[in-house]
């Protein structure tokens, strides 16, 4: 398994993304244009390490397809960050993630992710022990924004002191969450001071990025280590391709794809792991671009079960 050293320069990363970046769509991914590393799902330590474990680990579920894999994880207990790095490190990940930047009000109003920017305390007590948990066995990094409620360099300057791997900033701040374009020029204001005090930290940038292309140009023009893809996956599912060839698939082709994604998900989540709903947020990647994709989609967004989609789809080849 290659070392986050060793990945090219710019290196492009899938990002991760509440029930959409599962195995299943990681392995779609892989198949259309594969990203040079994978992010899980962000999954809470907490709950890891409580009763409600086992409806969990669907979350950090992965197949040897999906390497070079980071395990993101978010919550509250220093102590469970430490119990699930060691545990994270005997499955295999090839690194661990502290999700400090998710805006989500219910998780903010707990403390969590993008609320321990105005948690400093907990926020450094979070990372040195998910970094005894990983006893340097594998890397540990953060995700973050610009700040909380307007851009705040103090705060990547605290955690460019901590001796990460890597630090991934989305280009807004916890206010703005995603209405307002991502700013790379400020980006770049964090990769200044990477440069300064932690040049061994690899930059890596998050905001709007639609494809490889306009990440590589991104990469360029801002000097960053790596780019991140989120929301462009559902534009185009070949977005980390040099050349996608998404625009000119055809209508059959795209079905086929779709298809493809609903059987594996159907061979993987077995006993109901996965609620057939989840599959709707896929069902607009796919099914565009042609004629009658409105009315096909109204249709497979109302199926019950996956047998359901695929005999949908296979009448409509």
């Amino acid at each position: 398994m290659p070392a986050l050293t060793d990945l090219p320069r710019p290196f492009f990363v899938l990002a991760p993304m509440d029930d959409v970046t599962d195995t299943v769509f990681r392995r779609i991914v892989g198949q259309c244009a594969a990203p040079d590393l994978y992010f899980t799902e962000f999954v809470n330590v907490d709950g890891l390490q409580s009763a409600g474990r086992d409806r969990l680990l669907k979350r950090i579920q992965f197949t040897p397809a999906e390497q070079p894999l980071i395990a993101q994880i978010w919550g509250k207990n220093p102590e469970n960050f430490y119990k699930t790095a060691k545990e994270l490190v005997a499955m295999g990940f090839a690194g661990i993630d502290l999700n400090m930047g998710c805006p989500d009000k219910t998780v903010v109003k707990n403390g969590c992710c993008s609320a321990l920017i105005n948690n400093r305390e907990l926020a450094l007590e979070i990372i040195k022990a998910t970094q005894d948990g990983a006893a340097g066995k594998v890397p540990v990094s953060v995700k973050t924004r610009l700040g909380f409620n307007q851009n705040d360099y103090t705060w990547h300057e605290l955690l460019l002191r901590q001796d990460l791997a890597m630090l991934t900033v989305h280009g807004r701040t916890r206010r703005e969450m995603s209405d307002v374009p991502a700013r790379w020029e400020d980006i770049a204001q964090v990769r200044e001071l990477r440069d300064r005090i932690a040049p061994q930290t690899l930059l890596v940038g998050n905001g709007d990025v639609e494809n490889r292309a306009h990440g590589m140009q991104l990469a360029q023009q801002y000097t960053l280590d790596g780019i991140m893809i989120g929301r462009g996956i559902f534009k185009d599912p070949f977005a980390f391709a040099e050349q996608s060839p998404w625009p000119t698939l055809t209508r059959q082709e795209r079905i086929d794809l779709y298809a493809k994604h609903v059987t594996l998900f159907a061979h993987t989540w077995t006993h109901a792991e996965r609620r057939i709903v989840t599959l709707n947020k896929f069902c607009k990647i796919y099914i565009n671009n042609f004629d009658g994709a409105k009315e096909l989609r109204e249709q497979l967004m109302n199926a019950q079960s996956s047998d359901e989609l695929l005999s949908l789809l296979a009448l409509n080849r």
